[in-house]
């Protein structure tokens, strides 16, 4: 059979791959999109979207308990756990149908199966009808990642919960531990708490949250532990003993262990890049620890081929992934980009109180060798937040102290997901605390801590 030709093929259609394909069409080119599972990936079908529609209902749930706070009634409060999945399941659908509308609005071929790369600027594609060949002298490897998984404490669908298993969960977990405390553990362990799970979050390393500032860090902690949640740092699940209906945990912390039983684990100890079966290795492309070696273009060393999002390495985020596949598709299509900066990338966690950041926290800012000032602001010390019943919070400022350079800001509270924005578009205009200090923010807002939080970096807060 004759190979189908194209301009750029792009092999997976998550937040990365979609979005790589559109620009591509975008520009003039033939395109086409190889998908094995989901339009939209991941993300779309079993991460990003459907926990966000989940942990929504936990939210207003939350609020419902808290009527008496705002001077309403609420009686009989009760949830149907099936019905909030269904809920997430229907978002997820509709996010996914968008995807495929998307695909044919832009003209892009979409072929559902396998692929694997026998030869430079050649795709094989193993369909339910058969096998297509492709050709196109440009390719971009989209393909994701999955759920790491630890010997011994291998998820059975059961008794150990996946993040896929918690999204359609069976029952709820009376008892339940969550192995890992990033976004992902931290997220379900939010929500399971929420509907009044008793909640074990377990993390091998000092801090939970290990990428945030380690000041957020602490702040989550005791707000967690308030919401009866327990929190066990530096502490690993040696082995799980599974039995009938229950699972017993062997915890190992400073050097002893004791065990502890648990009617549902979910574990989320990472992820692995979905590097298996496309012949890689035998292209010559480099694959360090499951994950794709890329320059700052995202080229993988062999000529039209490039590798975006979560299969090429940290951090691990849709957005990073999405700005990638718009970088490549302009760099094949011949025009002048900027290379992607980490530092400006911005991480979310949709728990309870959220956690947002971008940049370098305080400790990373001291150890690149930076002189620094830094910025706090309570959410106590805002009225909007106070309005809100929200006043449980901070804004936290890095600065260069002699450039005056955002280094970073970190965040945890109220509907900091949505205001970690302001920071990201400070960083990518390069601004200085002085532009920050001379703009002018709405009142009454949680924004207006933003600019108090610059101004304490420099002793100039005004309401706190």
């Amino acid at each position: 059979m004759a190979d189908q030709g194209f301009d750029v093929i792009v092999i997976g259609a998550g937040p990365g791959g979609y979005v790589a394909a559109i620009r591509a069409a975008q520009l003039g080119k033939k395109v086409v999109i190889i998908e094995r599972e989901n339009l939209g990936g991941i993300c779309l079908n079993w991460g990003c979207i459907p926990t966000k529609a989940m942990l929504r209902s936990a939210e207003v749930f939350h609020l419902m308990h808290r009527a008496k706070e705002f001077g309403l009634k609420a009686e009989g409060l009760g949830y149907d756990l099936d019905a909030v999945v269904k809920r997430s399941r229907k978002v997820a659908g509709q996010l996914s149908g968008g995807i495929g509308h998307l695909m044919k609005k832009n003209k892009i071929t979409v072929l559902m199966g396998e692929a694997t790369i026998p030869a430079q600027g050649k795709v094989r594609v193993k369909t339910d009808k058969g096998t297509e060949n492709l050709s196109a002298p440009d390719i971009v490897l989209a393909t994701g990642a999955r759920a790491r998984e630890l010997p011994g404490l291998e998820a059975d669908g059961d008794l150990v919960w996946t993040y896929r298993d918690a999204l359609q969960p069976k029952r709820m977990p009376k008892n339940l531990l969550v192995i890992g405390s990033g976004a992902i553990g931290i997220e379900f362990a939010s929500f399971f708490n929420t509907l009044g799970a008793k909640t074990t979050v377990v993390e091998v390393i000092d801090r939970i949250l290990p990428v945030e500032d380690a000041e957020i860090s602490t702040f989550a902690k005791k707000s967690f532990e308030k919401q009866g949640m327990s929190i066990r740092e530096k502490t690993t699940v040696k082995k799980l003993d599974r039995g009938k209906g229950k699972v017993t945990a062997h915890l190992e912390s400073g050097g002893k262990t004791e065990t502890a039983e648990f009617d549902t684990v979910i574990s989320a100890v990472g992820i692995v890049g979905n590097v298996e079966g496309l012949g890689l290795e035998e292209l010559g492309v480099k694959i360090d620890r499951t994950h794709v070696v890329t320059d700052e273009y995202c080229r993988t060393g062999v000529e039209g081929l490039y590798a975006i999002g979560d299969v090429a390495g940290a951090p691990w985020l849709a957005h990073k992934a999405s700005h990638e596949g718009v970088m490549v598709a302009e760099l094949i299509a011949g025009q002048k980009v900027h290379p992607i900066k980490p530092n400006s990338i911005p991480g979310c966690t949709y728990c309870h109180p959220q956690v947002a950041s971008v940049g370098l926290t305080e400790a990373k800012a001291k150890e690149a060798g930076h002189e620094v000032k830094v910025g706090r602001f309570p959410f106590i010390g805002n009225g909007k937040a106070i309005a809100l019943g929200e006043p449980e919070g901070m804004i936290k400022t890095v600065f260069d102290a002699k450039t005056g350079e955002l280094l970073g800001a970190h965040m945890i509270g109220a509907e900091v997901t949505e205001l970690i924005q302001g920071y990201v578009i400070g960083r990518t205009l390069e601004t200085t605390e002085a532009e920050l200090m001379h703009t002018v923010f709405p009142h009454p807002t949680l924004s207006e801590m933003m600019h108090e939080s610059v101004l304490d970096a420099y002793g100039r807060a005004l309401h706190f």
